[in-house]
């Protein structure tokens, strides 16, 4: 397994491909129809202007296994320092820990990016991602129950945080 940083040219129809399963077959997206292939260039340009990685796995043959990115918590400046964060796996590529490896990548570039919050928004009858979290520092903080509805039920979205020691000084502004 290679872990790489993931661009658009090469890698937005995996990441797509992805992103539609998890839409059409778990509660890991609180989507209802699966996205379009333009989707991915509005998406890729978000990430791209706010300086957020996207950080792949791919099998020895080049193909993506999963990724893992983050984007801004709350559009407001004084969250600044938070960061949200989503992994994704392809099914065919499930339990093998390229989460545990995702999520330690994206952990380590955050740090790098100075931010001081990582959250994760997690549907909380998702006992292996929780599980995953926990397992490398996360805390549970909160649950909004009924916060989504998707396969005729209400789904309770549980939020987990891990606090960095980053920055060393932040400011205000």
């Amino acid at each position: 397994m290679n872990v790489v940083t993931c661009d658009a040219a090469r890698h937005s129809a995996a990441i797509l491909a992805i992103f539609n399963d998890a839409i059409a077959n778990s509660t890991a997206l609180y989507d209802y129809k699966p996205r379009a292939p333009e989707s991915m260039v509005a998406w890729f340009e978000a990430i791209a202007k706010g300086r957020y990685p996207v950080i792949g796995a791919e099998d020895e043959s080049g193909t993506l296994m999963g990724f893992a990115s983050y984007g801004p918590f709350r559009a407001w400046p004084a969250y600044k320092y938070s960061i949200e964060h989503s992994i994704y796996v392809d099914a065919r590529f499930r339990g093998r820990g390229l989460g545990r490896v995702l999520l330690r990548e994206i952990i380590a570039a955050a740090q790098g990016q100075d931010y001081h919050v990582m959250v994760g928004g997690i549907d909380a009858t998702n006992a292996v991602s929780i599980k995953l979290h926990e397992s490398l520092g996360f805390n549970h903080c909160g649950t909004v129950k009924h916060a989504g509805f998707k396969f005729g039920r209400w789904l309770d979205l549980a939020f987990y945080q891990l606090i960095f020691r980053t920055p060393a000084a932040p400011v205000d502004g």
